[in-house]
């Protein structure tokens, strides 16, 4: 095991960083020190990418702070945008609607209680007992079924004072920040139409511990879509086939004639786990899931402990 005292051992081109729980301290809030540290690795030529399970819409937090080409991966890698300009979508990689009901049915009939809420490039649908993040007057509650439908159009949700359903509990993703109302209505001003595809399925089981909830998931459905998991509760995160943040970010390096051992990546849950074996050189935080750091042989100081500047200013005092 190598410590952030090392470091890496190739010449690097490329950083490659999740964000929740990696490069954000817990209170979803970039430091001065990270924000110096990544605009001193574009100032030196080193590409950053933010790769992140967040959605495009939730990227304000570090919009400020990409340099030179504006790219960030979402969504697990199923959608690259461009935060220069207003995380407009630049490749989408989607899950096909058809697909993701067979994996609806697939979890109700192997883990009885699951919910489900639908991610498009548009914004979030969800059911009625699926735990929301926040309150979303733009998203359509409805059993996936219908979210999932052909010809599914977005309208307002029912005001929470016409009945129950419409004001589940909140749940906690660390990939997914609590918004206010205003935020949430911004965010989704463009939703509304089928042609919006679907970037991931969730599914929430209020019972299960979150790794045999994944567990039990990729053994009964991984054949049909990608599942993984970035949040503390049992809360699925589900991609098309192959989709990952690797793939994604493999495929915007080989775009720039960069290679894997030339990237240094970040991460700390199951979702990052790929992404971490693909790159040539990778630190788990040391606040990182027990898979995270079993799968990588180099760690560095917590995201609250500014563990990825730390790294950072490491390979640019080297250089």
């Amino acid at each position: 095991m190598t410590d952030a005292s090392a470091a890496p051992p190739r010449p690097i081109r490329l950083i490659a960083t999740d964000l929740d729980g990696t490069l954000l301290h817990d209170d979803k809030t970039v430091s001065d020190r990270t924000i110096a540290a990544l605009a001193a690795a574009e100032a030196a030529g080193i590409e950053v990418f933010f790769v992140t399970g967040r959605p495009a819409r939730w990227m304000d937090v570090v919009s400020d702070h990409v340099h030179g080409h504006g790219l960030a991966i979402c969504a697990n890698g199923a959608a690259v945008v461009d935060l220069h300009r207003g995380s407009r979508f630049v490749e989408v990689s989607p899950l096909d609607q058809g697909v993701a009901l067979d994996v609806v049915h697939a979890l109700r009939d192997a883990a009885p209680g699951t919910t489900f809420a639908v991610e498009r490039t548009g914004g979030i649908h969800y059911e009625p007992q699926y735990p929301p993040f926040f309150l979303d007057p733009a998203a359509v509650i409805a059993p996936a079924e219908k979210l999932l439908a052909e010809g599914f159009a977005a309208s307002p949700a029912p005001d929470p004072a016409d009945g129950p359903g419409t004001d589940g509990p909140y749940a906690t993703d660390s990939d997914m920040p609590e918004l206010g109302t205003a935020g949430a209505t911004r965010a989704h001003s463009d939703a509304g139409t089928s042609d919006q595809p679907v970037l991931k399925l969730l599914a929430h089981h209020p019972d299960l511990d979150p790794d045999a909830f994944l567990a039990l998931a990729r053994t009964t459905a991984g054949h049909l879509a990608s599942f993984t998991r970035s949040s503390p509760t049992a809360l699925l995160e589900i991609s098309g086939p192959g989709v990952s943040k690797a793939g994604t970010l493999a495929h915007c390096c080989a775009e720039r004639g960069i290679s894997p051992e030339e990237v240094v990546a970040f991460g700390d849950m199951p979702n990052d786990i790929e992404m971490l074996t693909w790159a040539g050189t990778s630190y788990a935080m040391a606040n990182a899931h027990p898979d995270v750091l079993a799968a990588t042989t180099r760690r560095t100081e917590s995201n609250n402990d500014d563990g990825v500047a730390v790294v950072i200013e490491r390979i640019l005092q080297g250089r």
